[in-house]
């Protein structure tokens, strides 16, 4: 059983922020998984979450279940769902997949890894602190502001929780719809073909 966790806030007001690139793109890896039906996701008091559950058939090897997650807890205890679920499906951290936005990396990049520390966002430090190891897989996708050379521009200091629970700009749209394509795409790569040849795929600077 695979666990694939998109981090973000419940809510009409947090709906396009930046902070909730994680539910964007697992609704949209849902809708792409069961396009000729409208997929409802389930109210899941008990696991504090939305989740919704597909069975993934590989062309090269056996079905694999798949639960989709969106905590209810909001971002800074997103840790609280992820414990609830794991504990009782009874997942591996290295069968936890943590979809989630990162400002430090610029829009429309994506970096996949394993472990390491959160880097200052709370919703992979709460998972971290409740699982009691940073031993899961994390798809990091820019939000960030860039210069014109490519570095992050330094506009965020001190003011990131501001900008994270900010809404995209209308000249950002483009690179958007492209992240939510991608990060989808490479959940697809990662469930047929595996995370060295998807990481060789997808990460980018």
């Amino acid at each position: 059983m695979i666990l694939i966790v998109g981090l973000g806030n419940p809510g009409e007001q947090y709906e396009k922020t930046r902070h909730n690139l994680g539910f964007m793109v697992l609704e949209h890896f849902l809708k792409d998984f069961e396009q000729e039906k409208k997929t409802e996701w389930e109210n899941s008091a008990k696991f504090k979450s939305d989740i919704a559950q597909i069975n993934w058939q590989p062309q090269s090897s056996s079905m694999v279940k798949v639960i989709l997650v969106k905590p209810k807890t909001y971002m800074n205890n997103s840790g609280m769902a992820v414990s609830l679920l794991t504990s009782f499906y009874k997942v591996k951290p290295s069968d936890i997949w943590i979809i989630h936005d990162d400002f430090d990396l610029p829009l429309g990049s994506m970096r996949i890894r394993f472990g390491g520390a959160s880097a200052g966002h709370h919703g992979i430090d709460s998972i971290i602190q409740a699982l009691g190891t940073d031993r899961f897989w994390r798809f990091r996708l820019g939000t960030g502001l860039s210069h014109s050379k490519g570095t992050i521009a330094k506009k965020t200091k001190g003011k990131g929780e501001d900008f994270v629970l900010g809404s995209f700009g209308k000249g950002e749209s483009g690179k958007l719809r492209e992240l939510v394509k991608k990060a989808s795409k490479a959940i697809e790569s990662v469930l047929e073909d595996g995370f060295p040849k998807t990481m060789n795929r997808y990460n980018t600077k």
